[in-house]
């Protein structure tokens, strides 16, 4: 359980109908920052009260074993005790204690220019709902290292606007801000350093009118927290996790087309690169459909379990629900299992008309066996997109 901190500061002597007036809550979270946080602290409110934003700074600290939290009182900071760790749970507690209109995100540790404060308000004014600092080209010496600016930031910002059409240019800034009602649409939930990409993910798939600008990235005081290898999967994972498409749907799909057309060529003895393809293909052509199909059904499944129990906003598999019912993936299925046991049934009977004798009817048997066993998966896999349905409120 967090706490609260309550300090005979300005801030945290406002009265209850002053308190709503405040325009700005700086939150900053703290983990053994006794280095920073003091002109941390002071340079936020000094930059709000230069530009005459009525507001507060708020510090989360995050179960810190130095004199982080005492620093940041007497700086006039009101402090918010996190014991969880983690980049994530301190800024949730952040935000749970923030009062101000708008809410600007900045770290403990010299990084980021809090002078740039009256220009993140200026775009929030604007009717941006969240406004991104963009820090890529203006990285002074020594402030990041080589593979964070050239490879892991790049990466994983591409990814993040390949898969939701983010089109930030710096994902991972840790100076933003956001008006505090949109909160609740956002529902943020991650612990981690994961909570920086979940928060544009999240502003992405509700439609939240996003903005950004450059700022300055100063080198840090004091000892880094961030572990790039561990830190980095982190972001990956949730990236991936949370793009069913690109996890599942994609590569399955690509798997289960080019398996089809393994075995068709194979089937139909197309000759390709100077060359006839025989058994050994035609069993890679089987294996790929299979798993293909297989992993589609577990990305329509993810997606299902991400619309009906994490209320996921997803236009793709609205669609898909409107046009295809249980009963299509029956048909189909239902289909081509019966297409399967047919091939089946014609080796059976021509080994009953050769007395039980030898066949070599390979080719055959494998296309009955992938169209059998694709089509039990697909008739199932129906079955459990309905049983995850049953949540959907119909009325």
């Amino acid at each position: 359980m967090s706490t609260v901190e309550h300090i005979p500061t300005p801030s945290s002597e406002t009265p209850p109908d002053q308190a709503v007036a405040l325009r700005v809550s700086v939150v900053i979270p703290c983990l053994n920052e006794e280095e920073n946080i003091e002109a941390c602290v002071r340079a936020a409110l000094t930059a709000m009260e230069q530009a005459g934003i009525p507001g507060e700074v708020v510090v989360a600290d995050n179960d810190s074993e130095d004199r982080s939290a005492e620093l940041a009182t007497a700086a006039g900071a009101r402090v918010v005790h996190e014991p969880r760790r983690g980049y994530g749970s301190a800024y949730l507690a952040g935000f749970a204690a923030a009062r101000g209109e708008y809410i600007v995100m900045g770290d403990a540790d010299l990084t980021y220019d809090f002078d740039e404060i009256p220009r993140f308000v200026e775009k929030l004014d604007a009717g941006a709902e969240l406004v991104m600092g963009d820090r890529m080209k203006n990285i002074h010496p020594g402030a990041m290292p080589w593979h964070h600016r050239y490879i892991g930031n790049p990466i994983l910002t591409g990814i993040l606007n390949v898969f939701f059409r983010t089109g930030v240019s710096d994902a991972h800034c840790g100076m933003r801000a956001l008006r505090r009602d949109v909160l609740p649409r956002l529902d943020l939930r991650t612990t981690g350093m994961e909570f920086a990409s979940e928060m544009v993910i999240r502003a992405s798939k509700e439609k939240l009118r996003i903005a950004e600008f450059p700022i300055e990235y100063h080198p840090r005081g004091g000892e880094s927290k961030l572990s790039s290898w561990r830190d980095g999967w982190r972001h990956l994972r949730f990236l991936l996790v949370h793009s069913p498409t690109h996890l599942f749907i994609l590569p399955g799909a690509v798997m289960s087309v080019l398996g089809t057309l393994i075995g068709l060529l194979v089937l139909w003895q197309i000759h390709l690169f100077g060359r006839s393809w025989d058994l050994h293909t035609e069993i890679a052509g089987a294996l790929l459909t299979i798993i293909g199909t297989q992993v589609v059904a577990l990305g329509l499944a993810a997606h299902a379990y991400g619309k009906y129990f994490m209320g996921e906003r997803d236009p793709w598999f609205d669609r898909m629900r409107a046009r295809f019912k249980l009963e299509h993936g029956l048909l189909l299925g239902g289909g081509l299992a019966f297409g399967g046991f047919v091939l089946g049934a014609i080796i059976v009977i021509e080994w009953f008309a050769k007395d039980f004798a030898a066949l070599s009817e390979q080719r055959l048997a494998i296309a009955a066996a992938t169209l059998l066993i694709v089509g039990l998966q697909i008739f199932f896999s129906s079955f459990l997109l309905s049983i995850l349905g049953l949540r959907r409120d119909d009325r």
